[in-house]
């Protein structure tokens, strides 16, 4: 059976999504550090927020079973225009930092400009993917390092 490829807008907010994702896991100084080295020639404007509040997390017994509220989470939210009206980009972050928010927000509305996006996928993106990965890793090992083996012991007659 031959597989369709997905439309064009679908691949591109699949992309956007996990952009966000990423953005959103980094630490903000280390996303500051990245952005001011790409040096962007980019002027923007608020649009909405920076702004605080809260959003539901909801979760699943195992994953697989029903959904349950699981509580409230504190949630930071802007939108972005890019001065000269080209694009509108969203960011989305765990927590209080409003400045993280609008940064991701900013990064959003560059890489729907055609002429920057392979840069920032290529200079930012990447960069902070192998980090993000090297400190899944550290902590992998770290966890590993303190696991303990329970067995029963048998006796014998």
């Amino acid at each position: 059976m031959k597989q369709t490829p997905l439309p064009q807008t679908q691949t591109q907010t699949q992309t956007q999504a996990q952009r966000q994702r990423l953005l959103a896991l980094t630490p903000c100084e280390r996303l500051e550090e990245g952005w001011a080295e790409l040096a962007l020639p980019v002027t923007h404007r608020c649009v909405r927020g920076p702004e605080t509040g809260m959003a539901m997390v909801r979760g699943r017994m195992g994953g697989t079973g029903n959904a349950f509220n699981l509580g409230e989470m504190t949630l930071s939210r802007a939108s972005v225009t890019l001065d000269d009206g080209a694009a509108l980009g969203h960011g989305w972050v765990a927590g209080r930092d409003h400045r993280h928010a609008e940064l991701i927000a900013l990064v959003d509305a560059c890489a729907h400009r055609p002429e920057w996006a392979e840069r920032i996928d290529a200079e930012l993106m990447a960069p902070l993917a192998r980090e993000l990965d090297a400190a899944r890793e550290q902590a992998s090992r770290t966890a590993a390092a303190t696991r303990v083996d329970f067995f029963t012991m048998v006796r014998s007659e």
